[in-house]
């Protein structure tokens, strides 16, 4: 267990949560609303928002990921050190998509809080999340 998720840990930026394990199916759920969302923002040319969409997908794929094994988290960023500590230090993920996940949280906060975004971030952000989605469902089956 890596130094950052001890520190979340104790400063209660993740905690285990006994009703975790209920939510993944839901959180896959939403990772998919959220990533059907984003295509057809897209398709319609609203990048700002396919962009958030689609980082939100991969948010909701992370989350399940985490109930998986019992937590729950208070920020996004915590969530990133969750997915390192949990599943890529373990190798149950390759190192790829934390960065996926972070990327995605960069983008997101351009367009939502920068104004910063465009087709090919919005492109880029649908691919990685279509990618994280397909591999957090492989490895939820694999640890059911």
């Amino acid at each position: 267990m890596n130094q950052a998720f001890k520190e979340a840990l104790e400063k209660k930026k993740i905690f285990h949560f006994s009703k975790a394990k209920g939510l993944v199916d839901k959180e896959l759920k939403v990772a998919f609303d959220d990533l059907s969302e984003a295509k057809d923002r897209f398709k319609n040319e609203r990048y700002k928002y396919a962009t958030i969409n689609a980082y939100y997908a991969t948010f909701h794929a992370a989350r399940a990921l985490l109930f998986s094994k019992g937590y729950r988290e208070r920020s996004h960023y915590a969530l990133y050190i969750a997915i390192e500590a949990l599943f890529v230090e373990t190798g149950m993920l390759e190192k790829r998509y934390s960065h996926i996940l972070k990327d995605s949280m960069s983008l997101r906060e351009d367009a939502d809080y920068g104004g910063e975004f465009s087709k090919d971030g919005a492109s880029l952000s649908i691919h990685n999340a279509e990618e994280f989605i397909k591999k957090a469902k492989e490895v939820l089956s694999i640890n059911a």
